[in-house]
């Protein structure tokens, strides 16, 4: 899959400066980069993240693949500036169709994805989530409609660190291809301690050239790509 999980300050920082409104992004742009995204990302450390993501269309990939997907964590947050991330969602590549998936990376290790469905309906959401548990502080757990589908994994320095983020993401194959979607996001929530206590996410808005999120209401938004 990637390198996911784009440090959220950052990645905040990056597209605030590049972001146009979207009727000024030239459609060339869709695909200049290596990865893009459309979504939300908080600015400060939570216990949790929850959305149901709909695909609102196909996704056309043209190259690399497309994902939705909601995490913690990112490149160079965990110990000593390794890797270290957990997300769920949707993910779409060529010749693989729609799947729910789960990726974790670990500090020192590769990062492993994980396919759970594949052959997902059009139109269909999913509740999706990661939550870290209230008996053991840094460790976390991946859930899909209500069922936790993980065992607990062990995420080291990541209680009340780690950045909630609900985003689309394209890769674009290190071709320049610009791949097209539109997945909804309901319901965004984060855990105000570990366990629960879902709130409305409360974040700043990641994008750049060819994607965007529009019709933003709290706790809800459609991402775009390909525009």
């Amino acid at each position: 899959m990637s390198r996911l999980l784009l440090a959220a300050a950052a990645a905040l920082a990056a597209t605030t400066a590049l972001a146009l409104p979207v009727g000024g992004r030239a459609a060339a742009a869709c695909g200049t980069r290596s990865y893009s995204y459309a979504g939300l990302a908080a600015s400060s450390g939570g216990y949790g993240v929850a959305a149901t993501i709909t695909p609102l269309m196909r996704p056309t990939v043209r190259a690399g693949h497309v994902a939705a997907w909601v995490g913690v964590g990112g490149p160079g947050e965990g110990p000593h500036g390794s890797d270290e991330w957990l997300q769920v969602g949707i993910s779409v590549e060529p010749g693989r169709g729609d799947a729910l998936y789960y990726e974790l990376a670990a500090p020192g290790q590769t990062p492993r994805y994980v396919m759970l469905k594949g052959h997902l309906p059009l139109d269909r959401g999913y509740r999706v989530a990661v939550l870290e548990s209230p008996a053991r502080h840094g460790a976390w757990a991946v859930w899909v409609n209500g069922t936790r589908m993980t065992r607990l994994i062990d995420l080291p320095g990541s209680h009340g660190v780690f950045g909630p983020v609900a985003t689309t993401e394209s890769w674009n194959g290190d071709v320049g291809a610009c791949n097209s979607f539109r997945f909804g996001f309901a319901d965004v929530n984060v855990a105000a301690r570990p366990g629960g206590a879902w709130t409305p996410m409360v974040a700043g808005v990641i994008d750049g050239p060819g994607y965007a999120v529009v019709r933003r209401t709290r706790g809800s938004f459609v991402a775009l790509g390909g525009i």
